[in-house]
């Protein structure tokens, strides 16, 4: 019989759904033009100015979207990829859909084809993404060891890695090899409305694809054996985990860039919170997620630069310190 969670457990989600939206409402409101509360209320109700309109419908309110499900998709996937491999330094970018994302939107810059159409680049990072699983799939073949899908998703990403690394070496300008690296550092400045329906779809669908399969996560901290007595198809629970990783991870990337840390370390942050089971972290991953990355993107447009600091760039400075404390005080990673 199922222990009564903790005071401190049944919390939790609702705090965690009350910061996300919090973050939301403080991304609508914050800019690097001041627009006074009653204004963007006026806009949001459609009464406003032509403006406080563009900047909150235009501007803002993509970009909060996208802080959001991007936060809550890569900390979603890094909990549901650290319980199914067991291994607590998992992350999107360990079965190489991040860096597979990257190459294809890197291809899109280096042969210029995202100046055709705004939504080339994001079409392509998700259909490289995709491509990569595919071949994941391919050198994993019918194992079901966990080290056999690390291994192929460390070679997945290498080879992303390298071709990447060779766009960069071959770009015909400094300013080619510029724009790529920038969009390599990960941002969501000026993305708009389209990026918001590209990245969506896939991001609902990846988070549907990694939930579903929470209570085989649980099973599965008993072995694989373990697993397979209390009922769980591991083939089924590896595809849709996979598929979730691919689908939601690429979508993700093809809008912002390469945005490391945050699938690694949330899970780590909201374990403690929970009973540590693998089940029990992915919604409040999720939820945290979300709220970092979005919190992150308010102090890039706070900090006073020249030149927008880029969203990877300050998730990473987060990130490194937050670990270490979180690894000392815990004196353990798992």
């Amino acid at each position: 019989m199922p222990r009564p969670p903790e005071a401190r457990h049944r919390l939790l989600l609702p705090g965690l759904l009350m910061l996300a939206i919090l973050a939301g409402i403080a991304s609508l409101g914050i800019g690097a033009a001041t627009i006074a509360p009653a204004r963007l209320l006026a806009a949001a109700a459609g009464h406003g100015d032509r403006i406080a309109a563009a900047i909150l419908f235009d501007l803002r309110l993509p970009r909060a979207i996208l802080g959001l499900a991007i936060g809550g998709m890569l900390s979603l996937a890094g909990a549901a990829l650290q319980g199914f491999l067991r291994n607590p330094l998992a992350e999107p970018s360990v079965l190489g859909a991040s860096n597979a994302a990257a190459l294809g939107a890197v291809g899109a810059l280096y042969f210029g084809l995202s100046e055709l159409h705004i939504l080339i680049l994001p079409a392509l990072a998700i259909t490289s993404g995709l491509l990569a699983l595919l071949l994941l799939f391919a050198l994993a073949g019918r194992s079901e060891s966990p080290l056999t899908l690390i291994l192929a998703g460390i070679a997945v990403s290498t080879m992303a890695g390298a071709g990447i690394s060779l766009a960069l070496n071959l770009s015909p300008n400094p300013f080619a090899a510029m724009e790529i690296t920038t969009w390599l550092l990960g941002s969501i400045e000026n993305r708009s409305i389209d990026h918001v329906w590209v990245a969506l779809p896939c991001i609902a669908i990846g988070m549907a694809l990694l939930l579903v399969d929470a209570r085989a996560l649980d099973a599965l901290t008993l072995g694989e054996d373990g697993a397979q007595a209390l009922g769980v198809d591991l083939a089924r629970t590896r595809l849709r985990l996979l598929l979730g990783v691919g689908i939601g991870v690429g979508g993700a990337v093809a809008v912002s860039g390469s945005i490391g840390f945050v699938g690694l370390i949330v899970p780590h942050l909201v374990r403690p919170l929970t009973d540590r089971s693998p089940s029990s972290v992915l919604l409040p991953s999720l939820l945290a997620g979300a709220a970092l990355l979005t919190l992150a993107d308010i102090a890039v447009r706070l900090v006073p630069t020249q030149n927008e600091l880029k969203l990877g760039v300050v998730t990473a400075f987060l990130g490194v310190p937050v670990f270490l404390v979180h690894l000392l005080r815990e004196r353990r990673l798992w």
